[in-house]
């Protein structure tokens, strides 16, 4: 049980005590933030307002890719079972947006009873009208993985200007107000084809504000060569970095998300970094849920200080009586000016502002005389929230995290690669000989210690200088050499013995093989003669 109290001398209102994380987020927001975007007409331009399941909901994982790129399999993977509605082919099968998510008992249920359950998170998307609503239902089910986290399916984006127009909702628009509300947008690509096409490029542009959320997978890997399979990877990347216009490169996580036997085994090994990379990367989610949402208020409040400027200004331009329409026009032709002089008197960064193009489309059909003037007290008061209140909501978060035990995505696919031989890096490196009786140094032996006794031992020991020239000739740095030592000299004296001079040589190629060094020494590797002092 936290207690945050609220000390700040300019409050005009008691302090205020907030129990969790969770619920700082609702109260600031309603108190705060949300008398600011009423005022200025926030939600009509850019976001719904936000409600409490939007704060209590847990974290959730956006799907989005062309059709037949493996987005519902991807999902059976990772629950271990089918799900209500789902459906699998090489047409464009998923026609809806489908929110997987924990039940008791599985069952569906439809778009427009959704968006009335004060529960889910969805409320606001009754605002996209029936067309969506008849495309969008929740797929509930008994799962372990879900435990932790939702996800959401999405129609497989069409490359056909005539499909795009008979969906009859606007597609880039429900896909950015789920990115704003999700933890994690997996973009998927099939490594066959990997056009993107104008609905896809459009969609990956409305999620501009979101790359920090975006993880890309290139799926179906196995079905190809491996030289094919770089050439693939590097058109990928190249179509990527001239629609996402960031100067970091995107991660990109290759493999085969399906349960079944790799078509062309080559790459495997990759195939399963790859996968614990993406498998870590989803598992971390639910940890890092709170910060998420406190990172997203900070975003939207910035935002939403920009657009209270940005009204105002035009407020203040319009006249009182005479050529109000012609005065509109103008304002929004040269908004853009507008944005440099809001920029340069309030020093606010360029990438605060919201898109040009799309606000000049949104003011067409507005009445400027309607918009309301700077109120220079409910800037302050969010100004407040951003310098006081986060801060110690942001100390909260941390004592959450320390408090709350390990919270990981559990079940599925995410058991299966946790323990025993088929985790990932088992009996490689470091784990070699595991599961064997005889010591795994016991077999080079014979080698290490033709040199060992060319380094001069004394009563069976060799010195650190001695260990040392022949250890750096591995050209390993001295940080690595360094932690060798302390691994290969067991009993802590300083010297090495035959057993443990071809321990060193052991730890040496394992890393020279690429592999990692264990922290500790694991039990298989402490050499036979040591074994009764452990």
């Amino acid at each position: 049980m936290f207690s945050w109290l609220g000390t700040d001398d300019r409050r005009r209102k008691d302090p205020e005590v907030f129990q969790t994380v969770s619920e700082g987020l609702k109260k600031l927001y309603k108190s705060k933030l949300l008398p600011l975007e009423e005022h200025y007409r926030f939600h009509e331009f850019h976001s719904p307002a936000l409600e409490d399941a939007d704060f209590d909901n847990k974290p959730m994982v956006l799907l989005v890719g062309q059709y037949s790129t493996g987005k519902t399999t991807f999902i059976r993977y990772l629950l271990e079972q089918d799900f209500p509605g789902m459906r699998i082919g090489p047409e464009p099968t998923t026609d809806s947006f489908i929110a997987v998510m924990q039940g008791d008992m599985e069952g569906i249920i439809p778009g427009n009873a959704l968006v009335v359950d004060p529960k889910k998170p969805f409320r606001k998307l009754n605002a996209f009208g029936n067309a969506f609503l008849n495309r969008f239902v929740c797929a509930q089910l008994p799962n372990p993985v879900l435990e932790s986290i939702s996800v959401i399916d999405t129609p497989g984006i069409l490359s056909g200007e005539k499909q795009r127009i008979s969906r009859g909702y606007d597609f880039a628009a429900v896909l950015e107000w789920f990115a704003e509300r999700v933890d994690r947008i997996i973009l998927l690509f099939d490594a066959h084809k990997l056009d993107i096409s104008d609905e896809f490029s459009e969609v990956i542009k409305a999620l501009k504000n979101h790359e920090d959320k975006m993880r890309v997978v290139l799926n179906k890997a196995d079905q190809i060569e491996t030289q094919q399979l770089m050439r693939v990877y590097g058109a990928l990347m190249w179509s990527l970095g001239k629609i996402i216009n960031t100067p970091e490169v995107v991660r990109v996580y290759i493999g085969s998300f399906w349960s079944h036997p790799l078509l062309i085994p080559d790459n495997r090994k990759l195939f399963e970094a790859e996968e614990q990379d993406l498998f870590k990367d989803i598992q971390s989610l639910p940890r890092n849920a709170a910060l998420r949402k406190l990172n997203d208020l900070i975003k939207r409040a910035r935002l939403a200080k920009v657009h209270a400027y940005i009204i105002s200004s035009l407020k203040k331009e319009m006249p009182n009586v005479f050529g109000k329409e012609s005065k509109k026009k103008e304002l929004v032709n040269n908004l853009g000016e507008i944005y440099q002089k809001i920029e340069r008197e309030h020093q606010i960064s360029p990438g605060d502002f919201p898109s040009l193009r799309k606000m000049q489309e949104l003011l067409q059909t507005q009445d400027f005389s309607k918009f309301q003037a700077l109120k220079p007290k409910l800037l302050d008061t969010v100004d407040d929230m951003l310098a006081n209140d986060i801060a110690r909501l942001m100390v909260m978060v941390r004592q959450e995290e320390s408090l709350m035990p390990s919270q990981v995505v559990k079940g599925g696919a995410f058991d299966g690669t946790m323990n025993g031989p088929f985790g990932h890096g088992y009996g490689e490196g470091a784990g070699e000989g595991i599961d064997d009786v005889e010591w795994v140094v016991g077999k080079d032996k014979p080698t290490y210690d033709e040199i060992f006794y060319t380094l001069s031992p004394v009563n069976g020991k060799i010195t650190g200088a001695n260990a040392k020239k022949e250890m750096v000739k591995s050209k390993l740095p001295n940080t690595v050499l360094g932690k060798i030592w302390k691994l290969a000299d067991v009993d802590k004296d300083g010297l090495l013995d035959d057993e443990e001079f071809a321990l060193a040589n052991h730890l040496i190629k394992v890393k020279l093989e690429g592999h990692e060094l264990p922290a500790d020494l694991p039990p298989h590797l402490v050499p036979p003669s040591k074994r009764r002092h452990e």
